[in-house]
Order: structure tokens, then sequence, then C-alpha cells
């Protein structure tokens, strides 16, 4: 298989239609293959190879503008807050309420940032690799020159004063006091000494920027689990000098993969034909063809898609599994050339795996069931799903 993968990227051209078809029966991880792969099925990388070298440069130099532009520039703005008068001006100072103000903007962003701080720390705590500090970090950032206000020195002053609310889409809105919050929160993992970066700071600076860029959808909660498995892959590539890029290559792969899938989090969106409820309700409709009799319990128990498949498809099924078995149904999703049809394939062959016991449960024992998928064995679920795509 390895051989046959490199068959086909060892072309001038990358034939696309071979190598989906290579990554969807699952990519070996040997030889930085997987992180090369994603690369190219997430529009990151042409498939002209000769362009490969250049367009990385040109993108990596971008990101480092973004870091100047986003997190050191204001963060210089800030430190020097009352050490130099023309930074406060009559026009723009902290108190100034007009919506451009510089500052406005600042405060803004903090609480984006807090949001994001509060999920990346906790991002796959059965794992230590977020915790670990990465041997690639920032320079940019911990250059010991600069004398600014990081994100983490950011996280570390702000409270906000009003109380925090929580953009969760699935309509339950979490509103704490930050009054109330134990003191553990914040310090709930030990931030590492100064000059170190754990991974998860890096995938929350890539979570800012992207709000950054993308006013209008900004941060929504959830995002941290689409960004986490790629940043792992990249960051653990066999290859140090792909390695080394980690960060700036996950930001433009997940920027691409969001353009696909941003409207699952857009609310305004979620009754057109492109929100998520018309998706889920395609599970459904696609469970009804498959399994008439499954569907109907379903719905003779009043158990609506939205229930669990709002979090199957809105995070591509990445709090089901375990992070390498989420990796793995990836690889399929990737190689998808009608880009996650197969993801409501993948959901109905969940769903008709554990159908004797999701006929035989009540409400209750059904919920339980499909808020915590019983089957791990993820070969199997897409072998199941491979077969329903062919029987249409």
């Amino acid at each position: 298989r390895i051989a046959d993968f490199q068959e086909v990227l060892g072309e001038p051209t990358v034939a696309l239609s071979k190598l989906r078809e290579l990554c969807f029966s699952g990519i070996p991880f040997d030889g930085g293959l997987r992180c090369l792969c994603w690369k190219i099925l997430l529009n990151y990388l042409p498939l002209e190879k000769a362009l490969w070298s250049s367009l990385l440069k040109k993108q990596r130099d971008l990101y480092s503008q973004f870091l100047k532009e986003m997190i050191i520039q204001p963060g210089i703005a800030k430190a020097n807050l009352g050490v130099s008068r023309e930074d406060v001006t009559l026009e723009d100072h902290p108190l100034n309420p007009n919506p451009d103000s510089r500052w406005n903007t600042y405060f803004k962003d903090n609480e984006v940032l807090l949001q994001i701080d509060k999920d990346v720390r906790r991002l796959y705590p059965d794992m230590a690799f977020f915790q670990r500090p990465t041997d690639y970090p920032c320079l940019l950032i911990l250059d010991p020159q600069n004398e600014f206000e990081t994100l983490r020195r950011r996280v570390e002053q702000t409270t906000l004063k009003s109380q925090t609310v929580a953009r969760n889409r699935s309509g339950v809105t979490n509103v704490s006091s930050p009054l109330k919050t134990t003191p553990s929160s914040l310090s709930e993992y030990e931030v590492l000494p100064n000059g170190c970066e754990a991974h998860w700071e890096v995938v929350e600076r890539i979570l800012f920027i992207y709000a950054k860029l993308n006013p209008g959808i900004a941060y929504v909660q959830g995002m941290n689990e689409i960004v986490g498995p790629l940043y792992y892959t990249f960051a653990t590539d066999p290859n140090s000098e792909w390695k080394e890029h980690a960060e700036a290559d996950t930001f433009f792969c997940f920027t691409n993969l969001m353009a696909e899938i941003r409207d699952n989090f857009i609310k305004s969106l979620d009754d057109s034909q492109c929100g998520i409820t018309y998706k889920m309700e395609k599970v459904y409709s696609t469970l009804k063809e498959k399994d008439v009799e499954l569907y109907l319990k379903l719905q003779e128990q009043n158990i609506k898609p939205q229930f669990f498949a709002f979090r199957w498809l809105t995070l591509l099924l990445s709090q089901e599994f375990l992070l390498p078995d989420v990796i793995r149904i990836w690889d399929s999703l990737f190689a998808d050339d009608k880009r996650f049809d197969f993801l409501l394939l993948v959901c109905c062959a969940m769903l008709t795996l554990i159908r004797d016991q999701l006929l035989e449960g009540d409400f209750t024992l059904n919920m339980r069931l499909l808020q915590d998928y019983p089957i791990s064995d993820v070969h199997l679920i897409l072998k199941k799903a491979k077969e329903l795509q062919d029987s249409k």
C-alpha cells in the first residue's frame, strides 16, 4: 500500500482520483504520507508538485504576518499603554464607547479568546499530547526581546466583568459568572514555564487568528474539536521539515475545511438547504431508505436527529471515537469527492449496526446508546457505510 501511495505521489502531477481512491481505504502513517495526502485533499497543496515549495513558503510567510498583525502589534500597544502618551489619544482610549475604537475591538477579542482558551485547555483530556511542550514553539511570540502581551498573558489578566456567556450551538446557553467559577478553572492545567509552549497554546493561536480573520462566524464552540485532529496529525509528522510548520499548515487546512463545513456552525442558516437541520434530516431520510423498520422505531419514540446527529455531523464524529479512530474516519471523509455525503452514510451505518439494541430499547436506553455510541471498531462502521453507498 505504501508503494501505491508513493507511486501516485511521485508523479509530477498528482492524479487526484487515484489518490482519493487510495486515501478512502485509509492512509498509512509511515513517512508522513497522511500529512501530505490531507494537505492535497484539503486543497492546500496543488496537484502540480513543482509549485509546492513556493506555495508553502508564501503561505507560511503570510501566517507570520497574521501573527504580527493580530497578536504581536495589539500586544505591544497594550504593553506600551501608560508608557507612551501617543497611544492614548483623545479619540481612542480604553473607555471610548465608539464601536470602531481599537480598544473596543481589543476587549471584544478578549471575550472570544477566553472562550477559545476554556475549550482548548480541555482538548482530548485522555491524551497527554496537547499538554506537552511543542518542539517548535513560535519564536516570533517567545522572543525575549519582545515586551508585549502574549495571548497567555491576556487570558491571565482578563476577567470579564460581565457574565461569561458561552455560545453553545445546541441551544443551551451556559451562563457562568466568573466569580462563581472555582479558582482552579484557569489553572486547570499548569501553564508551562516561559520559553515553552504547550500544543494546546498553538491550537489557541490558530483559532484566535481564524476568529479575527472571519468576524462573521468568529469562534463557535466545537471548532476546537475540528482543529485538534488536524494539528495533531501535522505536529506528529515523522518528517521534521513539515512538522516544524505544523501551526501554519494546520491554520490553512483548517480554514479550507471550515469553508466547506462552516454553514453547520452558523445558527441563522440552520434551516436553509445548506444548514445543519437539513443535513440531520437527510440522515433520517437515508435511514428510511435503508432500514424502514429502524426509522419508524426512532420516529415512534420521538428520537429526533438533533439529539445525537447534530454533534456527529457538526464535529465530523470527532467526539464519538478515540483520536486515532477519528483520524482514520477523516481519511475517508476527506477523500470523498462529494464532500461529506459519505458522512451521512457513516451516521446511517452507526445506526444500523446497533439496530437490534435500538429496536429493543426504550427512549431512555436508546438516547444513552446514541449519546455514547457503543461500537469502537471504526473499520466495521466504515465497511458498513461503504456497503450502504454501494447499494444505492
